[in-house]
């Protein structure tokens, strides 16, 4: 890895990818909708925070990570906007969604930022997203934790959404576990082909899946 100053633009540069702070809102190509899988990201790190999220009575399965802003290679994060940062009141309407109201501050700090829209819109923009995706529901059936090569969830998702197509589609893992689902969407939030950086699945040959709560 390595910084590189184009332009008065500081850009990290890797054989895998290329991305910028500070770039202008409203400029990027398409969008990345990551769902995380929440009982596995609460196994790892949520129950040691003591994260809402993590309430058995809430019963979250997969919750939304982000709407990322993506280039064709690379994405922009921290971008230049005149949208005003949105109201505690308001993100903590997105913890259905996000798990938690600090998480959507969070995205909108970082990605939401580059969409070019307010606050309120980008919020609007990643529930529709996330409400367009058919979860699988055999996944919430789990009782116990199982073991499954990464291949299995995306058959779910795609049995689920017969409309996709494998390369819309990646699954992601962190250590031995399946981390998150990663669907690429236009900007009118139509499925599209992953950008090449962004279509490496896990490669794990068997990943950890904790069951719903």
């Amino acid at each position: 890895m390595r910084q590189v100053l184009i332009g008065g633009i500081l850009w990290l540069v890797s054989a895998f990818a290329v991305w910028a702070d500070g770039e202008q809102a409203g400029d990027f190509d398409y969008y990345v909708l990551s769902l995380s899988w929440s009982p596995n990201w609460c196994a790892v790190e949520g129950d040691a925070r003591g994260s809402e999220q993590c309430d058995p009575d809430r019963d979250l399965g997969w919750v939304v990570h982000g709407l990322w802003p993506q280039f064709e290679q690379g994405w922009p994060s921290y971008c230049r906007t005149s949208a005003r940062a949105p109201s505690r009141s308001l993100t903590n309407a997105q913890a259905d969604i996000f798990g938690t109201g600090g998480a959507a501050w969070y995205q909108w700090k970082k990605h939401g930022v580059c969409a070019g829209y307010e606050a309120a819109e980008y919020y609007d923009l990643a529930r529709r997203a996330y409400d367009m995706v058919n979860r699988p529901a055999v996944l919430r059936k789990l009782t116990d934790p199982v073991r499954l090569p990464a291949s299995v969830v995306e058959e779910a998702f795609l049995q689920a959404n017969p409309d996709w197509h494998p390369d819309m589609l990646t699954i992601t893992c962190k250590g031995d576990r399946i981390q998150e689902a990663r669907l690429c969407l236009t900007k009118d939030l139509e499925p599209r082909v992953c950008a090449r950086d962004v279509r490496t699945d896990c490669r794990a040959g068997k990943a950890l899946l904790e069951p719903v709560r």
